[in-house]
């Protein structure tokens, strides 16, 4: 159950941490299981910087899909995007009663999601974001662990399953993901897999803002919580190098 200081989660940080993963995967034509995302994103993006109607638009466009297949994981995935969205808003209204049903509603249908696709990164990627931007805002540690392990060893599995391709993913892609596994280690307590990455972001990545963050957090006595490695610029083209 979330608190009133989980409730303060800004809409700048649910954004950031959204769009975040959704170039993790770079295939040159979107396969059909990335329909639905392709055609939601814009509109659940601009509902989370406040447009409800195109939030409404995106959430009634997954439950179309949902619908039509109970059991369509992008489509649940991306509806657990909009509720978890919801909550918020609920938590900062100070209905925390509404914010812990839709809480529990959307980590239900995003569990669900990823279960009926467990290698899906198109399912794995917002999952993983979501519960690491939710993590570091549960005040109860067990439970903040909890939140923040899942997170992690979704990110652990999306560079599993993109470790063919990683060198050939845009700057972005490869900077958030090494970033969010750097931090989801650091916030886990296991500094040395925290250094590894921040060493890997130096070596990968030179010359570049991520490398910039991850020598300043390795030069530091202890490594801060959180190390601000992710959510550097954006973007939302998967062709994009």
């Amino acid at each position: 159950m979330l608190t009133n200081k989980t409730s303060k989660l800004s809409l700048a940080i649910t954004i950031a941490a959204l769009s975040t993963g959704l170039a993790f995967q770079r295939p040159q034509t979107p396969p059909p299981s990335r329909d639905l995302e392709l055609s939601v994103r814009g509109d659940m993006f601009a509902g989370f910087a406040g447009d409800s109607a195109a939030l409404d638009r995106a959430m009634n466009a997954c439950e179309d899909a949902l619908a039509r297949d109970p059991k369509d994981p992008p489509a649940l995935v991306w509806h657990a995007t909009g509720i978890y969205f919801r909550s918020g808003v609920a938590f900062r209204s100070g209905d925390i009663a509404t914010g812990t049903q839709l809480l529990a509603q959307a980590r239900k249908e995003m569990d669900e999601g990823v279960a009926l696709r467990p290698d899906g990164v198109e399912v794995l990627i917002p999952r993983a974001t979501v519960l690491q931007s939710q993590a570091a805002h549960i005040p109860d540690p067990e439970t903040a662990r909890r939140v923040l392990q899942v997170s992690t060893n979704d990110f652990e599995k999306i560079l599993k399953l993109q470790a063919d391709d990683f060198a050939n993913l845009p700057l972005h892609s490869r900077g958030e993901l090494l970033g969010g596994l750097a931090e989801g280690w650091n916030g886990l307590g296991d500094t040395e897999k925290a250094r590894a990455y921040l060493t890997r972001i130096t070596k990968e990545l030179p010359k570049t803002p991520y490398a910039e963050k991850a020598a300043a957090a390795l030069a530091a006595n202890s490594l801060p919580r959180p190390m601000g490695i992710t959510c550097i610029g954006c973007h939302v083209n998967y062709n994009k190098k």
